[in-house]
């Protein structure tokens, strides 16, 4: 099929409806999806510490949304929702799952000799994707960076869900270094100039934490950030006279704490002396200048994606190619990021409880950057109250394509355009079975929050997010009519799942199994 033909939407097939736009020549994808990065940690967030000029100017030459959230505060089900616009009731991947029925998963060196220690609990083959049917409609669909929907083996690979092109991590816990033995491209593993590094150890017994040369072992030659987006560029250039749709799941800024060394002298110089962190606490790799490395790590997420920008003024590209940005889950708490004293959450907490792996606001809400020139104003704002799971109907509204898959989201493309009639959802539903067992409400300024569903308890805290951002005031017993109605649309919206880890005894009345290493909900 011709790739610049006009296409207009005839229907729409799903949850909710799509808006029918202008028609306008097919435009270009490239969806930019970051690791653990908190709402706070972007210049156009308010950041202060951390430089990151290309998303600022992302951000000044589109909109920036101050009401997104992720599907899920960890991430495996935050990417499976994204892919299939099913929320975190309805997602086949709800939680981090690392298969142990296969043997010994969390072995680093197993893992290397053996693809099938690889990789996450697959999604179902019978589980559709939207790049999938981007496929369909004649689009060249690639993904670099980290997967983390099933392992190398499994019927739910990227090249077996959507994509023509992968490099990058199948799995999530061989992320848990920067510097890996091997990546891969599509089915092929690609070996690497890295020597074996365990991934979680400390620093060795004896050494001088204070001295920099302790630290020398962990510089390897091969940084996965770099060959990853070297390989997204090269996409790009190979596919610059077709329409595409391009996933760019990079795995910055999630620890462990590893970057360049131009950018972390850079904030050596910038920050000054600080005390080293030595591995103990959080499981991953030493580091002589903690914060420094942490903020090197999102610069540099932030020099690659400037040097996409620039590919597309050179390729004549920018007009016609939507980026979308956003990240996986709020920041972690772990591994010596000091999130507190970045203010990595923005206005909201981020410590232990309040980060990743949990549903309060530091843990899912997240930036969300949207450039398209000539359809998104330029320095533009919008507070409307939007998921990941609406990515999906957005962009195929964008792309005025037929979306029919069942889903969950609405599109943001009203609200993305400022054209008016944006639908609102009614609520922003969340259960994660992870960190006590967890579910969520948003509706209007309320939040609805429901902590230790493991233990078999079902109370809900109710919070007023316009007067109490930061969830520290408990109002449900002034407000029964609203906890009434929070616990109808818990059980509406839960559906239970066929994984049993990711069942809750008080609601499906089956016991959860959680015999998995408690590791797993923090780390991956």
């Amino acid at each position: 099929m011709s790739f610049r033909i006009l296409l207009i939407i005839a229907s729409c097939i799903s949850y909710s409806s799509c808006t029918i736009h202008e028609a306008s020549p097919t435009p270009n994808v490239i969806l930019i999806f970051a690791d653990d990065l908190g709402y706070g940690e972007l210049g156009a967030y308010g950041q202060e510490k951390i430089e990151t000029p290309n998303l600022d100017k992302l951000a000044s030459e589109g909109m920036r949304m101050t009401q997104f959230y992720t599907g899920s505060p960890v991430c495996a089900p935050s990417r499976c929702i994204l892919l299939t616009g099913m929320h975190s009731g309805h997602a086949v991947i709800r939680g981090n799952d690392e298969a142990g029925y296969r043997g010994d998963v969390w072995n680093f060196l197993a893992m290397a000799a053996d693809p099938y220690l690889e990789g996450q609990a697959p999604m179902p083959d019978s589980t559709i994707t939207f790049p999938m049917r981007f496929q369909q409609y004649g689009y060249k669909t690639g993904m670099g960076g980290k997967w983390g929907l099933g392992h190398p083996l499994s019927e739910s690979t990227p090249n077996k869900k959507g994509f023509d092109y992968f490099y990058g991590y199948n799995c999530q816990r061989q992320a848990h270094t920067l510097t890996p033995l091997h990546l891969w491209e599509n089915d092929k593993k690609v070996l690497l100039n890295n020597d074996t590094i365990i991934t979680h150890t400390d620093l060795p017994a004896g050494a001088d934490s204070l001295n920099i040369d302790s630290y020398e072992y962990l510089n390897q030659p091969d940084y996965a950030p770099v060959l990853i987006a070297d390989k997204m560029l090269d996409f790009v250039r190979a596919n610059k006279d077709s329409a595409f749709f391009l996933y760019w799941a990079t795995p910055l800024p999630h620890v462990p704490l590893q970057a360049p060394k131009k950018w972390i002298d850079h904030y050596i110089n910038k920050f000054g002396e600080e005390p080293p962190y030595t591995g103990k606490g959080g499981g991953y790799f030493p580091a002589r200048y903690p914060r420094a490395t942490y903020a090197a790590m999102i610069s540099h997420m932030d020099e690659n994606i400037g040097r996409m920008m620039v590919l597309l003024e050179e390729l004549d590209l920018v007009d016609n190619t939507i980026i979308l940005f956003t990240s996986d889950n709020g920041p972690t708490y772990v591994a010596g990021t000091d999130s507190p004293w970045f203010r990595s959450a923005g206005p909201f907490k981020s410590e232990r409880g309040w980060g990743k792996g949990y549903l309060r606001e530091g843990g899912i809400r997240v930036p969300f950057i949207a450039r398209w020139p000539g359809h998104i104003p330029a320095n533009s704002v919008s507070d409307h109250i939007s998921s990941s799971q609406d990515i999906m109907p957005t962009i195929f509204d964008f792309c005025n394509l037929s979306l029919d898959l069942k889903h969950d989201g609405i599109s943001m493309a009203p609200a993305l355009l400022n054209q008016g009639g944006q639908r609102n959802h009614d609520y922003l539903y969340w259960e994660f079975p992870e960190s006590g067992g967890q579910r969520a409400l948003r509706w209007g300024p309320w939040k609805a929050y429901n902590e230790k569903l493991k233990s078999g308890d079902t109370t809900i805290q109710l919070y007023n997010l316009q007067t109490d951002i930061q969830e520290q005031h408990d109002i449900s017993g002034a407000h029964p009519d609203k906890i009434s109605f929070v616990r109808e649309i818990f059980k509406r919206e839960h559906i239970p799942s066929n994984n049993p880890r990711w069942r809750y005894d008080v609601i499906d009345g089956t016991p959860a199994i959680d015999s998995h290493k408690e590791q797993s909900n923090n780390l991956n």
